[in-house]
């Protein structure tokens, strides 16, 4: 009885267990239909979270059975749950949310999703007004709500965003298992350019394959233009390949049409081929130019090769180089060869020129080494170049330059010490004569002043030789002066001028009776030279021998001065009943300053710095020449003759204090004479003309935005009539005869800028702040170009590569009364100089005793208007007051179509030319669609 009783006691037990073991794994499920996040294997996870650990020994025999039969019904489960997720392979948490209604069919383990709906699973993001997902079959539908009121009939369309790319279409449908999708009307964008098909395909690598696809750089939502893509293949962030394609503007095909083609497509720099343009040039024929590869080597730095050829023969390469090393340095190198050859081969008009041009810029970051410099600006070219380089021919700037500049520097500062040594390497070029001037190296050592004679522990009042300080300058250089083409074929030791050179400044700085600052100086110059030359006179060869005499040579030389100079101050307070008392006073600074130089005559034979020989002409008569054996050297003596001299300088000041208006209590200054000044000398060491000519200049500070700035120079010494009535400089002042000193000539130069907001200050309108913060931003987004080698006449086709889309443009701006305001911002430079000058080839006048004065003018205009957003008229002339006729005349029209970019320029005489230029503003298509034309410049149109 008792064994019946507990066989029955165990099977109630049994079935209890079941129904409390089933009953909340429903009651899960059910709340499962209200969870936004949902697993397959969620039952396993919260079985496993709910179960508690038990102690098995402390069980009987009906406890333990039950926690065993527990225990296989949960592994059955688990191992049910596995199963599952095996099969439909998702292995992540999906994620969904609905912000109108979310309906959950459990039976079907489907979800429908409406309003603003969103899954996420693992990379992939999926946002859209519809969604519908199983999750028994890994699919997910999703589409827009149907609306009228909105472009295209839906709202809210599907945007799917996974691995970094973005995708927006009208329907679609993604498996999560194999991540594969069906896509429609898809819109995507791909760095500059958008993607738009009717039907596109997703593999599993991510990969999209279009049909009847569009691609273009325009952001509007009806493009400006596109390229019709019946097929395409596009790999995101890498390229787009695509077959039979061809080109549509405002919605009109055009007959241009291409078999095949790519679109690179990289968030980082990567190599890759330039496309050549194409064109002809009167002399050397047909060409391709600026083709190339670009070499994407490393972050750090780049490289260009571009090449050219021309059917008649002439060809070029060339090479640029940028690099870039955060906080260590940055520059670019450009190295360019020309093998031009124009006219026809065994013709008299044939030539051949090989020219070449080499371009390095390099800066060195100021964290790198704080003590240590290297920096360099090399532009150096063969003095054909330019005329042969296609480029320089439509920029007059760089055709007519006749000089150019190159130049290397290092310098290391030794703090500890005050010491710095920096070295210089220089290079001028003339392109008129092909002449050069070399200059390397050029050693520099310097040691800051400090004071011998003070002492490390100061105890009381300063002392007097205290003051006294020294520095010192040494200076090692190596120059020559030649042609380019004799350059490399040059001797260093006969060719060369070397030499070195020490100065040694001793100075200080006293007070005498509290009000007089006085500064004695002492300077003592040395120089080291490695030749010198001995020249005598050939009696029978009728000429001037010079023997080179090498070896160490040393000349020195010293002078002495000394200065004087104060401060007095005057002030006028004006009559309160005639002036009232805005005005509160006017100062008067008054600074004189007179100085004593001295030096003696190292002409002296003593010395040994002056030669001479005699020379015997052909007729016998005897001269002596005197020279300087160091007068080629590239530190020459010192000049012949003993100085003396006193100078003197005054300089006035004068300001006037007043009631400000705004300020009842304020008070504001006003120059009225900023400065007034003189200057004069007088050399006691001189035998005649002692008096050097007065130098006058003045400075007025009345205006804003302009200073008025003007020398003048009256001569001392009056002009006097030889025997033949021919008039010279005499030995006679003007002030023996009753008159000042004789005006000898003035100059000045005025610019200045209208524009409207000038002339809203001049009529009381103010200025527009607004509009100078927008033009402030719009300057600093733009930037600076550190290209060294433009391909392309920036000056021409502005903005063309680097031209930014407008997001508000074509939207006219409102007054607040609801009317377009009415806007055309537009300038205008004057430049006007004026020199005025004795013209001493012009007639004397013996009356007055002078010559007649000659005036030097000259003229500029430039300005730009803007007629309309993205209308832009720029311009720059001037007038030639000697030839009677307009100088350099160049204008330019810019026009930004949105997408596109159109220039022209023309430039007048002397160098007449056109250029007319559209192209695409994307960088990935502004060498594909572009149009160029050029004028040569030997066929150059001279309009009259």
């Amino acid at each position: 009885m008792r064994r019946k009783s507990l066989i029955i006691l165990l099977l109630l037990a049994t079935v209890f267990v079941m129904a409390s073991t089933s009953f909340p794994l429903l009651q899960r499920k059910r709340k499962n239909v209200q969870r936004d996040s949902v697993t397959v294997n969620d039952s396993v996870r919260r079985d496993a979270d709910s179960r508690t650990t038990l102690d098995t020994t402390k069980m009987d025999s009906l406890q333990l059975a039950v926690y065993h039969h527990n225990k296989a019904i949960d592994d059955s489960i688990r191992l049910d749950s596995i199963n599952r997720k095996k099969k439909n392979g998702i292995d992540a948490p999906v994620i969904y949310s609905a912000s109108d209604s979310l309906v959950y069919d459990a039976a079907s383990n489907t979800a429908h999703l409406f309003g603003s709906s969103k899954v996420k699973y693992e990379s992939m993001d999926l946002a859209s007004d519809k969604i519908y997902m199983s999750l028994d079959s890994s699919l997910v539908h999703a589409t827009g709500s149907r609306d009228t009121t909105v472009k295209g009939g839906l709202k809210n369309k599907p945007v799917f965003k996974m691995s970094g790319s973005e995708y927006e279409s009208d329907t679609m449908a993604f498996n999560f298992k194999t991540k594969k999708g069906l896509i429609e009307n898809v819109r995507t964008q791909q760095e500059e350019g958008f993607l738009f098909s009717k039907r596109s395909k997703r593999d599993e690598n991510g990969d999209i394959y279009l049909e009847h696809g569009r691609y273009t750089t325009c952001d509007k939502d009806c493009p400006d233009f596109y390229i019709a893509l019946s097929r395409a293949k596009v790999r995101p962030g890498k390229d787009v390949v695509f077959g039979p394609a061809y080109l549509v503007v405002a919605d009109v095909p055009l007959p241009l049409a291409i078999p095949y083609g790519f679109f690179p497509f990289s968030k980082k720099y990567s190599s890759g081929f330039i496309m050549p343009s194409y064109g002809d040039e009167s002399t050397r024929g047909f060409y391709l130019r600026d083709g190339g590869y670009y070499f994407a080597i490393s972050d750090i730095w780049d490289l260009k090769l571009l090449g050219e050829v021309y059917t008649k023969g002439s060809w070029g390469i060339s090479a640029a180089s940028n690099y870039n090393k955060r906080y260590r340095y940055s520059g670019s190198l450009y190295l360019s060869y020309q093998d031009t050859k124009t006219g026809d081969k065994g013709l008299p008009d044939y030539t051949r020129q090989q020219s070449y041009k080499i371009q390095w810029s390099h800066r060195q970051d100021s964290k790198a080494n704080p003590f240590s410099t290297l920096s360099a600006s090399v532009n150096f070219a063969s003095s054909s170049y330019e005329r042969n380089n296609l480029s320089s021919l439509y920029n007059p700037q760089t055709l007519t330059q006749s000089t150019r500049t190159s130049s290397i520097n290092w310098s290391v500062n030794f703090s500890s010490i005050g010491m710095s040594l920096s070295s210089t390497a220089n290079l001028n070029q003339n392109m008129r004569d092909s002449s050069i001037a070399m200059t390397l190296p050029d050693l520099n050592i310097s040691i800051s002043r400090f004071y011998p004679f003070r002492r490390k522990h100061q105890a009381g009042k300063e002392r007097w030789y205290e003051k006294i300080a020294m520095s010192y300058t040494g200076q090692l250089s190596n120059s020559i002066n030649t042609k380019e083409d004799r350059l490399m074929h040059s001797n260093l030791i006969k060719d060369w001028r070397n030499g070195m050179q020490h100065s040694i400044p001793i100075s200080g700085t006293f007070t005498l009776l509290n009000y007089i600052n006085v500064n004695p100086t002492f300077n003592f110059t040395d120089r080291m030279l490695s030749n010198k030359i001995k020249r005598s006179w050939d009696a029978i060869g009728q000429k001037e021998v010079k023997d080179t005499i090498y070896g160490f040579h040393n000349v020195y030389d010293w002078r002495m001065s000394v200065s004087a100079s104060t401060k007095l101050y005057g002030f006028y307070v004006p009559n309160r009943k005639l002036f009232g008392d805005k005005i509160q006073a006017v100062r008067h600074v008054f600074t004189p300053q007179v100085s004593f130089n001295y030096a003696p005559d190292f002409g002296s034979r003593r010395y040994g710095y002056y030669d001479s020989y005699l020379k015997t002409d052909a007729d016998g008569n005897v001269s002596l020449v005197e020279y300087s054996p160091y007068q080629d050297a590239l530190y020459t003596a010192p000049g012949k003759g003993k100085t003396g001299s006193i100078s003197w300088d005054v300089s006035n000041n004068i300001e006037m204090k007043v009631k400000s208006d705004k300020d009842s209590t304020g008070f504001k200054k006003i120059s009225l004479i900023d400065e007034l000044g003189a200057t004069m000398s007088y050399n006691m060491a001189a035998k005649e003309r002692r008096w050097s000519d007065l130098t006058m200049r003045v400075r007025l500070k009345w205006w804003k935005s302009y200073t008025f700035n003007m020398n003048a120079v009256f001569a001392t010494y009056a002009y006097e009539l030889d025997d033949n009535g021919r008039p010279y400089v005499g030995t006679h002042t003007e002030w023996g005869k009753g008159r000042f000193g004789r005006f000898q000539g003035m100059s000045q130069n005025i610019s200045f800028t209208l524009s409207p907001e000038q002339l809203k200050k001049w009529f009381g309108g103010g200025s527009d702040k607004n509009e100078d913060d927008k033009k402030k931003k719009t300057n600093d987004d733009e930037g600076v170009d550190t290209d060294i080698e433009s391909n392309v006449d920036d000056s021409m086709i502005n903005g063309q590569r680097g031209a930014k889309k407008r997001d508000e443009a074509g939207k006219a701006e409102t007054d607040a009364n609801g009317y377009m305001t009415f806007k055309m911002p537009w300038s205008l430079t004057f430049g006007y100089g004026i020199t005025m000058r004795e013209n001493t080839g012009g007639k004397f006048n013996t009356n007055t005793m002078r010559y007649p004065y000659k005036f030097t003018q000259t003229l500029n205009v430039s300005g730009n208007i803007r007629i309309s957003d993205g209308w832009n008229i720029s311009f720059s002339s001037g007038y030639d007051f000697e030839n009677h006729a307009i100088s350099m005349t160049t204008a330019s029209l810019q026009r930004d179509l949105h997408c596109f970019n159109m220039s022209c320029s023309v430039v007048l005489a002397p160098y007449t030319s056109y250029n007319f230029t559209f192209r695409c503003n994307a960088s990935t298509l502004t060498d594909a669609l572009k149009y160029d034309k050029r004028s040569g410049y030997n066929s150059a149109v001279q309009w009259y």
